[in-house]
């Protein structure tokens, strides 16, 4: 159950077969199955040039040889290297993908960051991916292969693409690692797969899982600041647990992850999971203890929908229930928080924006 405005702290809830009895619709790709609460992670107790290397010798290079001329022969001098455009570019910041890779494509082609062939074309652009690439949605590894990919173009013109760590990478990597392996928590045991598939994990995701997606997401980093702006997946200040600098924050849970140990794993997944620390009353306050603790002025987060962020719930199924309809990110908190997760499972917008965002 989440946490709603005025609520106590979010209940743990057990994963049972009455959890997968619910009214489900079916995606191309599978079942999705949801439930009239937010599907919102829940944590049942215990996501023409030279080829390269090649040195030109003297017949590849020009010879002057006209009749009364004398011959002049160029010494060889190897072909510079194309270098990369210099100088920092535009920030950019994507919230909650989870799997809707048709949409992700289309809202970076909006901003000019891919072309029409779904290539970087963004020069010195710098983006970054707050977490949640997969579950719910159809094609989560075809997300997570286009940021790969995107990652390597951006980094040969000069930008960058980067992803954080979202509580749906650890669902899936404890998923894939421990399936149904009992892990404890406060009210009994649980299991990683019960909880992706309760957290809408999609079998084509698991089927597709390859070594090189796991060790992506195994190294991602959780918490980063850039211009001011402290990048987070989720908005709690759980982070505050695991360091109190962001190199810490990031080698504690890369170390966490490394140990491979399943109750380990299933703490971090479900303090990723917690929410709304900076939506009511205090909220303002939690985001400084983050911002005074790893530094910038302001925090930037996915994880949260903003339509439950503004207290208001759009429907799962797509249908028009009079909710809010999303079309930028949500700043609140004594405008000291910037929510980026647009609701793209309730048939809302995936928002990608440049930094800062100007009113």
């Amino acid at each position: 159950m989440t946490q709603g405005a005025g609520q106590g702290p979010e209940v743990e809830r057990t994963a049972t077969l009455r959890d997968f009895r619910v009214p489900a619709y079916v995606h191309e790709t599978g079942p999705y199955v949801h439930s009239s609460t937010h599907p919102g992670d829940v944590v049942p107790p215990a996501e023409e040039a030279y080829p390269e290397g090649y040195t030109p010798t003297q017949r590849d290079l020009p010879v002057i040889n006209r009749g009364d001329t004398v011959q002049v022969t160029v010494d060889p001098v190897t072909a510079p290297a194309p270098q990369p455009a210099t100088g920092k570019g535009p920030l950019y910041v994507v919230g909650d993908v989870h799997g809707y890779l048709d949409e992700l494509v289309a809202a970076l082609q909006e901003q000019g960051l891919i072309d029409s062939a779904g290539n970087w074309c963004a020069g010195t652009a710098r983006l970054w991916f707050l977490g949640d690439f997969t579950d719910r949605g159809p094609d989560g590894i075809g997300v997570i292969d286009l940021v790969m990919r995107l990652s390597a173009e951006a980094a040969a013109a000069g930008g960058y693409c980067k992803a954080l760590m979202g509580n749906h990478e650890l669902l899936l990597l404890g998923a894939k690692r421990f399936g149904d392996t009992p892990v404890n928590s406060g009210a009994g045991t649980a299991t990683f797969q019960a909880a992706w598939l309760l957290n809408g994990g999609q079998k084509t995701d698991m089927d597709r899982l390859q070594d090189h997606h796991l060790q992506w997401m195994a190294r991602l980093d959780a918490v980063e600041e850039v211009d001011g702006h402290l990048l987070l997946h989720s908005d709690t200040t759980a982070y505050l647990d695991y360091g109190r600098s962001i190199e810490e924050v990031n080698d504690t849970v890369r170390e966490t992850l490394t140990r491979n140990d399943a109750d380990e794993v299933w703490d971090l997944f479900r303090k990723f999971t917690k929410r709304f620390s900076f939506r009511d009353e205090g909220g303002a306050d939690a985001v400084r203890s983050l911002l005074d603790t790893y530094g910038g002025t302001r925090v930037v987060h996915g994880h949260s929908p903003i339509p439950y962020l503004l207290g208001e719930v759009g429907s799962e199924d797509g249908e028009d229930d009079g909710g809010p309809t999303v079309a930028e990110p949500h700043v609140y908190a004594d405008g000291l928080a910037i929510a980026m997760d647009g609701g793209v499972t309730m048939a809302g917008k995936l928002l990608v924006r440049k930094l800062p965002l100007t009113n």
